[in-house]
């Protein structure tokens, strides 16, 4: 059983002490139930982090159970949250209902959405089949409007609510070789402009976070593949890759998080329908 205390119990060492506009203060997510999908590695987990850095009950979703329980045990070690892994497919319908039943369960309505998981391939036009094609929007896009479907009702009612699309560049401009990731990420952000006018008087915002190449397993991995394809050095692929950056640096991780954590804010209602850069001035 957890033992971990409970969201009013002062002796949680995220409350610490003070009065009680002090812990609100350093803890302005205190009592929100947020849930990040994608949340095994990478952005996602820096994104739980923040979060619960932030005094926010964090649910981790993603399909690697083993990965989740390993990151709800640091999160609660190092935030005293609450904090709980609910493996799903996103792609799923009926399973991305069930987890969201349980992750509601456990910790009450979702007020904080981040729909972090995502996929990236890469291949020329002519051999981007249809099978390819629609991984990519099922995963990038598909995935994402079913996970706000299960929370946006109950967010709307209750008059709050947070939901943040992690995007892309690749949303806002055109790369070659990634059609299909780029279709998928544009989508993503017309999904979140559209449903940010529709939820606006609602309490509930709906933005979308754009990172630039991101020091990740998924721009690791797709690095080697161009060096086992092209046959360049590592360095050379990534010299190409920050090139894109004027800062001439990957973005970290927790850059991302930083800026998902300020849209979670209380104070950060007016933000709505945005797709902010995390790029280091790559587009403007």
């Amino acid at each position: 059983m957890d033992a971990t205390p409970e969201i009013g119990d002062k002796t949680r060492i995220g409350a610490r002490t003070g009065t009680s506009a002090d812990r609100q203060a350093d803890l302005p997510l205190r009592g929100n139930h947020a849930v990040v999908t994608g949340a095994s590695r990478g952005i996602g987990f820096a994104i739980a982090e923040r979060l619960a850095a932030l005094g926010a009950d964090v649910t981790l979703m993603a399909r690697s159970e083993a990965a989740l329980a390993h990151n709800v045990a640091q999160l609660r070690q190092a935030f005293q949250v609450r904090a709980q892994a609910v493996p799903v497919d996103i792609v799923d319908e009926s399973r991305v209902v069930a987890a969201f039943h349980e992750a509601e369960r456990q910790f009450g309505a979702p007020k904080i959405l981040v729909n972090n998981a995502g996929i990236a391939e890469a291949a020329p036009f002519s051999r981007t089949d249809l099978g390819l094609w629609r991984r990519l929007i099922d995963v990038d896009l598909t995935g994402p409007f079913l996970c706000i479907r299960q929370v946006s009702g109950a967010m709307m009612k209750g008059g709050y609510g947070r939901i943040i699309n992690i995007a892309s560049t690749a949303g806002r401009t055109g790369y070659p070789y990634v059609t299909a990731y780029c279709a998928a990420k544009h989508g993503l952000i017309g999904l979140t402009r559209s449903l940010a006018r529709e939820f606006a008087k609602s309490g509930v915002t709906v933005n979308a976070v754009c990172p630039g190449y991101t020091d990740t397993d998924i721009v690791g991995t797709a690095l080697q593949k161009i060096v086992a394809k092209t046959g360049r050095t590592s360095e050379q692929v990534l010299a190409e890759l920050v090139a894109h950056n004027p800062q001439g640096r990957l973005v970290e991780p927790r850059e991302v998080a930083e800026a998902v954590g300020w849209l979670c804010l209380p104070t950060s209602a007016s933000v709505n329908g945005q797709s902010i850069m995390i790029d280091g001035g790559e587009l403007m």
